[in-house]
């Protein structure tokens, strides 16, 4: 491992998706950046970038600006860029296989559908690399693409608001201890399966 941690956060640019449950990862990231006093509005490998120190570590804070599916150039010319080992890379994305609020932490993993996910696998040549996963619950009968970028009722948001400030402690948990200490205190905290 590197003294340099990367967090990179998953949505699409522009105000029109800005609330939409497809925007989780990237929320998530600016949960981070306010706790931590980080300004994010910088922007460098086609991302909205920010940098400070959290843990004697130097951390990089990422939300790409491409949309979702091309969101790998932005991660893989960062991982380049810093020479990163991609044990200290982090993705934080949505996902419909979990119930709205539901975090899970994995060290590694396919896409599962998730075009964002695909994109960085594509563009690193490799899926292991830790991924925090939000819960946004399925689509039912409604489209899977109208659904992840539809904006949630007032219910379902505060389970998302909760479950990004749940993201935010476990990604702040990677940076400390890594993905075995966050998945250990955040995936059996909730009662979840190792999956």
């Amino acid at each position: 491992m590197s003294d340099i941690r990367l967090v990179v956060g998953l949505g699409n640019p522009g105000s029109q998706y800005a609330e939409t449950r497809h925007n989780v990862g990237f929320n998530v990231v600016e949960a981070v950046a306010r706790l931590l006093g980080i300004d994010t509005g910088k922007k460098k490998f086609g991302a909205f970038f920010g940098q400070d120190f959290y843990d004697d570590k130097k951390l990089i804070l990422l939300m790409p600006q491409e949309y979702m599916n091309r969101s790998g150039q932005a991660v893989a010319t960062a991982v380049g860029f810093y020479k990163l080992p991609l044990e200290d890379v982090l993705v934080v994305t949505d996902d419909m296989a979990l119930d709205p609020g539901v975090i899970r932490l994995r060290p590694k993993g396919s896409a599962g559908g998730h075009n964002g996910l695909a994109d960085i696998i594509a563009r690193l040549g490799t899926d292991s690399f830790a991924r925090l996963r939000v819960g946004i619950g399925s689509s039912g009968p409604i489209p899977g693409r109208d659904y992840v970028l539809g904006r949630p009722d007032r219910h379902e948001r505060k389970l998302l608001d909760e479950g990004i400030i749940k993201a935010r402690e476990a990604a702040l948990r990677w940076i400390e201890g890594g993905i075995e200490k966050a998945m250990n205190e955040f995936n059996v905290r909730q009662g979840a399966d190792a999956d």
